[in-house]
Order: structure tokens, then sequence, then C-alpha cells
């Protein structure tokens, strides 16, 4: 198993007041050439914008981008005519392929809303742009749900590329194996509360850990805060 190790603090940072955003990868005038993408991964942004703030209308073209909410809602609308409101147990996915323009904003005025952009790089260029959104919130604890997959009929959404991204919430002192789906990718976690080990690494809030060249790893919680 071969492994990096993203520290939380280690992150982009960059606040505009509206918008308090921490970057795993380089992005916007974050530039870092050795953070430059985990696989396909290549935005992991941890958001937080402003009562009644947010992203106005801009274009993206040949990229899988997925938003999930981790507190608040976020309003999207996009040239699709897709307009409507995710919050926390939703999750939603944009393959920009030929090219689409949208917006996202915080969809309350006086509560800011939190939530993670990520995008992926897909594996078909110029596809129709497609818009999803789907109700995560009903999870087995101390499992893995999937969330994004590469095939239509799958849980989850689907997007073009060969990989999956899987949502967990254990308990303290509950393991999991997880074994790697596709045995040619490697596998990113992001830690979204709480502190868990992976072989001898401890990863806590926020903190990134990638691995490759292996079949499986256990993931133990070893605390809820």
């Amino acid at each position: 198993m071969k492994a990096i190790y993203h520290r939380a603090n280690s992150r982009g940072h960059a606040n505009h007041g509206w918008l308090d955003t921490h970057h795993t990868f380089s992005f916007a005038n974050y530039h870092n050439p050795e953070r430059m993408n985990f696989g396909v991964l290549r935005v992991l942004n941890d958001d937080v914008v402003a009562g009644g703030m947010g992203f106005g209308e801009h274009p993206h073209r040949d990229m899988e981008i997925i938003s999930i909410p981790l507190e608040g809602k976020l309003s999207h609308g996009d040239n699709m005519g897709n307009q409507g409101i995710i919050s926390k147990g939703e999750a939603q996915v944009m393959s920009a392929g030929t090219g689409v323009v949208h917006s996202e904003k915080n969809a309350d005025a006086n509560k800011p809303v939190k939530f993670l952009q990520i995008w992926i790089i897909p594996n078909r260029m110029g596809v129709e742009p497609r818009y999803d959104q789907i109700t995560i919130s009903k999870r087995v604890p101390n499992n893995f749900q999937q969330v994004v997959s590469p095939n239509k009929d799958d849980d989850g959404m689907w997007i073009h590329q060969d990989a999956w991204m899987f949502l967990a919430n254990f308990e303290k002192g509950k393991a999991k194996e997880y074994r790697v789906q596709n045995k040619n990718n490697g596998v990113y976690i992001f830690i979204i509360e709480g502190k868990i080990q992976i072989n001898n690494q401890i990863l806590e809030k926020r903190d990134g850990y990638g691995i490759s060249a292996a079949d499986s790893f256990i993931v133990p919680k070893l605390s809820d805060s």
C-alpha cells in the first residue's frame, strides 16, 4: 500500500468575506504543483457561503461536478432548466460536457451554507450536459453508502468516469473493511468529522488521505468529535 497524507491545515485557504473556502488541491489563486489532483479527483473544496450570497452564473465544460451540503441550503440553477434547493442529506451532480452555465447560491439569507464541491475529470469529453439530484439522508450506520458510480443502474448518481464515491457514518469503536471497487484505482478519504485510523495513520476532521496499490483496508472510528 502507498499513501499520501494531507493534513487539514495544509490546504489552500481563501476568505473573500462572502466565501470562506479551503482547497485540498490547487484551485483559483492556490497553486501547489504537488497538490494538483489525486488520479481523476481534481477538486475538493470545503466551502462556507454567507447568507444570501453565492456563485453567480458562470460556465463549465468537460467536468463532473458534485456538490454535497453539510449544513444549510444550497440553491441551484442552470441553463438546462434545472432549478431547486439541496440541503444536508442530499447531493447533486452536473456533467458539464459540451458546456453549461449554472449558479450555486445560499438559499437562506440569514445562515451560512457549508458544502463540499468536488470535481472529477471525465473519461469522455463533449458529452451532453446533465443534472441529477438525490436524497442520501437515510444512511445505514457503520457502513458505506454509495453516492456516485460509473453505472446508471447502481445506487446513487452516475458520472462519466470509472470512479465511485461513498459516505459513511461510523460510531465510536466500530470498524468496517472497504474493498477497492477497481484494482487499478486509488482511494481518497476525506474526514468530515471525528477521528479514524488507517494502518498507523490517525486522520482527524478535514484531513485527507490518498491510498493506492491496495485491494482493501479497515476503517476504525476512534472518536465522534
